[in-house]
């Protein structure tokens, strides 16, 4: 029997998107329980954990986060508040700091909690944002439900390794089956309650063209290579249970849906874990021959809160 097309060649309908985020066999509303608020960090088990000790042989750690970005600069549009404070006592003294961060966005390294997004049909399982989202926070898939941290093992898809490209670009956004390919040809396999983080290349990117993030469409739309909406396919197929990524889904999407791979949020109850910088990690994975090892990011316990800033670590 003759392949299909490949994602790239198909023409994808809104049905079809749509059918990825809610159909049968694709939604995990229900699957832990209606009251569930963890989402698929249940599949994040003591017993993922302890495997994803199993991955660390060299000790070497790589931090994925970004700078605290405190400085107005292309890409970011709300810089972060920073100051310090030094006051004496006695013969010596003591310093001190505030931090004031809105952390969602382009700029920032950050999870997304399970309140963050959803669509016309909800929340994560199916709740109403106008009764639990409040000024004071939300009152359904806080971030604090994630107190315990993400410990799980960790599975790098380089994307601009495997085409031989150093970055990934607007016209040929990433597709499901081509994370496959990427799998395959790295010889690594993603597991159900896997950390699954994709490079595209974000960094290299900014040395070549207009920040990544901030170019805009005549109709004033974000403009920006990412992943395209069939790797909702792949997320759903390989039962991640958190997506780290350094460029974001691909806009504007054609169909104008809310959120394509962001729907992950709400649809499969997925972490998000934006604005990584894997370019590091590709580097270490490269030197090592390896792409698994230990994914570590402890959120703050915010009552309440979208998600939190994080520095994401990947020990090998």
């Amino acid at each position: 029997m003759p392949a299909g097309p490949s994602d790239a060649e198909r023409d994808w309908s809104r049905e079809d998107v749509l059918e990825l985020l809610h159909g049968s066999g694709r939604s995990n509303w229900g699957r832990w329980g209606s009251d569930d608020e963890v989402g698929a960090l249940n599949l994040v088990t003591e017993r993922k954990r302890a495997s994803a000790a199993a991955e660390v042989r060299s000790g070497r750690t790589v931090s994925l986060s970004r700078p605290f970005p405190s400085r107005a600069r292309p890409g970011v549009v709300r810089p972060a508040s920073h100051y310090t404070t030094s006051t004496p006592r006695g013969t010596g003294g003591i310093a001190g700091d505030y931090y004031g961060i809105e952390y969602h966005g382009i700029a920032s390294t950050h999870v997304d909690a399970l309140c963050h997004v959803w669509d016309e049909r909800g929340m994560w399982q199916g709740r109403d944002p106008a009764v639990e989202v409040t000024s004071r926070g939300s009152r359904w898939g806080s971030v604090h439900r994630w107190r315990q941290g993400i410990v799980t093992r960790g599975v790098l898809l380089d994307v601009p390794a495997f085409r031989g490209e150093p970055y990934v670009t607007f016209e040929r956004p990433v597709h499901g089956d081509e994370l496959v390919k990427v799998a395959e040809a790295q010889g690594v396999a993603v597991e159900p309650g896997d950390a699954v983080l994709v490079h595209s290349g974000r960094d290299r990117w900014d040395l070549e063209n207009p920040v990544w993030g901030t170019e805009r469409t005549e109709r004033g739309e974000p403009r920006r290579p990412g992943l395209h909406a069939s790797c909702l396919r792949f997320l759903s197929d390989s039962d991640c249970a958190v997506l780290g990524w350094d460029m974001l889904d691909h806009a504007p999407n054609d169909w104008g849906i809310p959120w394509t791979v962001h729907g992950s949020v709400f649809a499969y109850g997925l972490a998000l874990v934006d604005n990584c910088d894997l370019a590091p990690l590709a580097a270490a994975c490269a030197a090592e021959g390896r792409y698994t090892f230990m994914f570590v990011v402890a959120p703050l316990v915010v009552e309440g809160g979208t998600g939190s800033p994080a520095n994401p670590l990947a020990v090998l």
